[in-house]
C-alpha cells in the first residue's frame, strides 16, 4: 500500500475539468485514502451554460461528471445523472445538471449542493467547484480577444486565459485539500479551457505555488484542435508556466505528443498509459503510475535516467503490477 505523509494512504487532489479529470479520478481512487477534485465551473455550452444564465450559478455540468467518476459502483442512479433529456422544454438537460441546481436552491449553497449530490451518490471522494461564483472565460489570441469558453474552445494561438470576476473565490474546503495533500494531480483534458481554466483562479494559483506535495501534470494524448494545434508536451509545459503554474514530474504516454524541448528541472515519467483506441486514458495503467509517484523517494529510487526520462524499475515495478491488476 502506497503511504502518505501520516502514515496513511496518500491524500490527493485532482484538478481540471471534462472527461480528463474523471479519468484521472477513477485512476487516483485505486491508492488514495482522501480524494478531492477541484472542478473548473466556466462552461457556458448546453446545459451548464443554460442553467448558469438562469439561475444565476456556477457550471454544474463537469461536477455531475466527476460525482459520476465517483459512484462507488455502476446503479440505476449513477446512470440516471448522465440521462439528457430529449424533448420539451428540459430537452438537451442532463439530469445530474438539474438535481445538482435544485441541491443548490434548497441548501442556499453552490457548494453545500454539490457536496449532497456526491453525498447521494455515496461517491468514494470530495468533489468541489473551482470557485463559489459563476465565472466567465476569456482568452488573449493573435486575433484578438476570446469571452466564453465555447468560444475559448475554437481559438487558435491563445496566450493567455483568465476569468472575470478576476477576484473570483474557491472554497475555503479547496485551499485546505491542496495544502493537505501528498500528492497533487492537473490535468488531463483541454489545456486552456478545462485544466487552466481552474488553476488561474487566484486562490487556487497560490495554493499550488506553495503547495508541500508533489505537483504532477498528465500530459494529454493528442492536439486539441484548434486549441493546442501544433502543441508537444514541452509546450503544454510552457502555457501552464506562463500562467503562473509550475510543475514537478509529468506523465507521458510512450506513443502520444513528443516532448519536445523537455525543462531539466522537471522530471518526466514514460509509460503506457493509454485506453484503447487511444482516445483516453486507462484509469488502471494511470493509476499504478501515478501512484508510484506519491513520494520522492520514488523519484530517487534505483532507475534508469536517458534524455531526462526516468523510467522506475525494481521493487516499484511489482507494486505497479499490483495496482494494474485491481
Amino acid at each position: 500500500m502506497i503511504r502518505g505523509a501520516a502514515g496513511d494512504a496518500p491524500r490527493v487532489v485532482a484538478i481540471g475539468g471534462g472527461h480528463g479529470l474523471a479519468q484521472t479520478l477513477r485512476a487516483a481512487r485505486q491508492y488514495s485514502s482522501e480524494l478531492t477534485a477541484v472542478v473548473s465551473v466556466a462552461d457556458d455550452g448546453g446545459s451548464s451554460g443554460r442553467l448558469r444564465e438562469l439561475l444565476g450559478i456556477p457550471a454544474p455540468g463537469d461536477l455531475r461528471r466527476c460525482i459520476g467518476a465517483l459512484a462507488p459502483e455502476p446503479s440505476a442512479l449513477a446512470e440516471a445523472l448522465e440521462h439528457r433529456f430529449a424533448s420539451g422544454q428540459l430537452a438537451g438537460h442532463a439530469f445530474g445538471n438539474l438535481l445538482i441546481a435544485a441541491l443548490a436552491s434548497t441548501t442556499g449553497d453552490f457548494v453545500s449542493g454539490v457536496e449532497e449530490a456526491a453525498r447521494m451518490m455515496g461517491a468514494v471522494g470530495r468533489v468541489l467547484p473551482a470557485t463559489v461564483v459563476p465565472v466567465v472565460l476569456k482568452a488573449q489570441t493573435a486575433s484578438g480577444e476570446l469571452i466564453g469558453q465555447v468560444r475559448v474552445s475554437k481559438g487558435e494561438e491563445i496566450a493567455i486565459v483568465s476569468l472575470v470576476p478576476p477576484d473570483a473565490p474557491p472554497p475555503p474546503a479547496v485551499l485546505r485539500a491542496i495544502a493537505e495533500a501528498d500528492q497533487i494531480v492537473l490535468g488531463p483534458g483541454s489545456l486552456f479551457t478545462s485544466v487552466l481554466a481552474a488553476c488561474v483562479v487566484p486562490g487556487i494559483r497560490e495554493a499550488l505555488r506553495s503547495a508541500r506535495a508533489k505537483r504532477v501534470y498528465v500530459a494529454n494524448l493528442r492536439e486539441q484542435l484548434p486549441e493546442t494545434a501544433g502543441f508537444d508536451v514541452a509546450r503544454l509545459l510552457e502555457a501552464l508556466s506562463a500562467h503562473g503554474v509550475e510543475v514537478d514530474v509529468v506523465v507521458a504516454d510512450r506513443a502520444a505528443l513528443p516532448l519536445g524541448q523537455f525543462p531539466d528541472e522537471v522530471a518526466l515519467v514514460i509509460a503506457d498509459v493509454a485506453g484503447t483506441g487511444f482516445r483516453e486514458h486507462d484509469p488502471k495503467l494511470l493509476g499504478a503510475e501515478l501512484a508510484l509517484l506519491v513520494h520522492d523517494d520514488v523519484l530517487r529510487c534505483p532507475r534508469q535516467v536517458r534524455e531526462n526520462v526516468l523510467v522506475l524499475t525494481g521493487p516499484e515495478t511489482a507494486l505497479k503490477e499490483r495496482l494494474r491488476e485491481r
